[in-house]
């Protein structure tokens, strides 16, 4: 999809986080709709994510990049060391989150891109979220096999590990 005006991807910085918070909230709305009750869904606070978004951002180990489309945070992407007790790699993309206008538009890639490049890296996918494998598997990323329950507040969702 072409668009008028491009996206433009940038290191987060601390005033990023309300923006961050937003789309987090609103793409978990979009992308988890068919995987989490909508209660839930209704549920999710971005006010009270943006408190959580600073500390992020603050963790010098961890790289936050934005996507800006005319001022405006689309999309975001985190990559740190890996949380799992022993990571299968070095660097883990612990979460790339576009708006669904964004899909297809080049965002997520720009975004991915930024985080961690074309270097070895691993991610957890929810099992039942085929757009999201797909863009996974053009990018070098394959499913090793193994899976995990995460709970998401008092609900759980089966989660794919994807390595490259």
């Amino acid at each position: 999809m072409a668009r008028a005006t491009p996206i433009s991807v940038r290191t987060a910085v601390g005033t990023d986080a309300p923006g961050i918070a937003a789309v987090h909230v609103q793409a978990w709305r979009e992308a988890y709709a068919h995987l989490l009750p909508a209660a839930f869904l209704a549920s999710l606070d971005p006010v009270a994510r943006t408190m959580r978004w600073s500390r992020i951002i603050a963790d010098p180990s961890v790289t936050v990049c934005v996507a800006e489309h005319e001022g405006v945070v689309v999309g975001w992407a985190t990559a740190g060391p890996g949380r799992d007790a022993e990571p299968v790699r070095d660097r883990e993309l612990e979460g790339i989150y576009v708006l669904a206008s964004e899909h297809g538009t080049g965002t997520g890639q720009a975004l991915l891109d930024a985080a961690v490049g074309d270097a070895p890296a691993f991610l957890w996918v929810a099992d039942d979220n085929p757009r999201a494998q797909a863009f996974y598997r053009r990018n070098g990323f394959r499913r090793d096999g193994v899976t995990k329950t995460q709970r998401l507040g008092d609900e759980e969702l089966l989660a794919a590990r994807m390595v490259r």
